[in-house]
């Protein structure tokens, strides 16, 4: 039985009516919705509106645009925001739904909106003016969790605990100086994030598709009217360059990494005891019920694995990119947005834990000496006395050897005889010995710039606190001018609206 024949007299096959279904199935809808990036882009739809009536403002400025038709696209621009992302109508982005909306307001005169730009600017424009919003958050954050820091080093000076390294018992320390070590490492978080702000900070809008427009446009307004530092000076890179969202994500990396390491910390001191987390940032099991779990600060933990793979997502999405735009792009951003999302709040909680933990005195103390911890400060003892170090290092190591967690000044003494052939009082007294043998006398010894001792550390609350007030003046200063940069953009507009 023969196949009835097509439109073009070729049977049911590859050629046929099959085909026809199969150009019909791939025709438009799906590739349309794969190119959208309209649902993502929520996060830039303020952005946006803020770019086009600065980009608006600026043409009417240079008489590209007469005022009237400008008026009435800042109107529409207008209504257009209190109406939200959600009434938008279909479009491949926010900036073409937008457009489409002001479109069908204004009529045609609409488009003059789009005079002397392109999406390619247009949209690198606004991911660099919620990122930079989005990076001050993230930098008060960090600013809050070194205040929590410092707090703890001023509360807790003289608290003596145990020190580690490998996780062994290795020489007694105080929680202040722990704290303090935290503290240091986020106020070089601060200053990444800040170097990121900065360099994210720079207009690229006039750079148009990458090569610029023949209208007389002036770029440095549109980047004064939307709180910009500067502009991009290569209109290629402008629009092709995504290196701000690498630096911002390999800084956020970085600070979910040294909040990793701090989460980890409360972790084991809360399972030996050492500190007890809030109820509100602990829960307990399920089926266990005498359980208090410090699992915020496992989660704060586990940021750091998300950090990680955003940023690798990043490099992998902008690795071998041709100049100048390229649809890769859209895909972009999103890996920022999450780093930046998840590692504010992981700061945030970390900042809540530690402000509200309560350490136990009583059980670091305990510890503090635990694994012979204080024989570092014996060591040092005898070659203060004139021992060589490496001998005197001998004399302690037999010690511990000998006797284990117990080494006390008979010990010593024994050990001293083998090693030194002499006793350890020919070279240092017997209360020199027992004081460094003392976890608070061998803290308050190491009083060296950056040491645990009380002084030390009150040096470095000091200087921690001023480098803190530093910081937060830069934090309201690059607020203010953004700040200030709203308030001249909405004035412009009111005086064509």
């Amino acid at each position: 039985m023969s196949e009835e024949p097509t439109a073009n007299g070729a049977g049911d096959d590859d050629t046929g009516n099959e085909g026809v279904v199969r150009r019909e199935r791939f025709s438009g809808g799906p590739a349309r919705g794969f190119l959208s990036s309209l649902a993502a882009d929520r996060r830039i739809f303020a952005a946006d509106l803020a770019v086009d009536r600065a980009h608006v403002v600026m043409l009417a400025e240079q008489d590209i645009v007469d005022d009237g038709t400008a008026g009435e696209i800042l109107t529409a621009l207008e209504e257009i925001e209190d109406a939200g992302h959600d009434a938008l109508p279909d479009g491949e982005d926010v900036h073409e739904a937008i457009e489409t909306a002001v479109i069908d307001r204004v009529g045609l005169d609409g488009g003059r909106m789009h005079t002397a730009r392109s999406r390619n600017d247009e949209v690198a424009t606004c991911i660099r003016y919620r990122l930079r919003e989005d990076l001050l958050d993230a930098i008060e954050t960090t600013l809050e969790a070194r205040g929590a820091l410092i707090e703890t080093a001023e509360a807790e000076r003289e608290t003596v605990m145990p020190g580690f390294t490998h996780l062994q018992p290795a020489q007694p320390t105080t929680v202040a100086h722990w704290a303090l070590s935290y503290e240091r490492a986020l106020a070089r978080e601060t200053a990444r994030l800040i170097d990121a702000y900065d360099r994210t900070n720079q207009s690229p809008l006039g750079a148009a598709a990458f090569a610029g427009t023949p209208f007389d446009v002036e770029r440095e307004r549109t980047a004064a009217l939307l709180g910009f530092a500067g502009t991009m000076d290569n209109a290629m890179d402008a629009v092709s360059a995504r290196d701000f969202l690498v630096e911002s994500t390999a800084a956020l990396a970085t600070l979910a990494t040294t909040l990793s390491g701090l989460a980890e910390d409360i972790v084991i001191y809360a399972n030996k005891g050492f500190v007890e987390v809030d109820d509100a940032y602990a829960s307990t099991s399920s089926i266990m019920p005498q359980k208090k779990n410090p699992d915020t600060l496992e989660l704060v933990r586990a940021r750091a694995g998300d950090a990680a793979a955003g940023l690798n997502g990043l490099l992998n999405t902008l690795k071998g990119l041709p100049r100048a735009y390229n649809r890769d792009l859209q895909r972009a951003g999103g890996h920022a947005w999450r780093a930046i999302d998840g590692v504010s709040e992981a700061t945030e909680v970390a900042a809540g834990a530690i402000a509200t933990a309560d350490w136990n005195d009583e059980a670091l103390a305990a510890a503090a000496g635990e694994g012979f911890s204080t024989a570092t400060g014996v060591a040092d003892a005898l070659a203060m006395a004139g021992v060589p170090f490496r001998t005197a290092h001998e004399v302690v190591a037999s010690t511990a050897e000998a006797a284990g967690d117990d080494g006390d000044f008979e010990a010593l003494d024994a050990a001293a005889r083998d090693v030194l052939d002499a006793s350890l009082t020919e070279y240092v007294d017997r209360q020199t010995i027992e004081s460094a043998l003392d976890p608070g006398q061998s803290v308050a010894s190491r009083d060296s710039a950056g040491g645990p001792a009380p002084e030390a550390v009150a040096d470095q609350i000091a200087a921690a606190r001023t480098d803190h007030d530093a910081d937060s003046d830069t934090l309201a200063e690059r607020r203010a001018a953004i700040a200030d940069a709203v308030e001249s953009l909405q004035a412009e507009v009111e005086t064509y609206v």
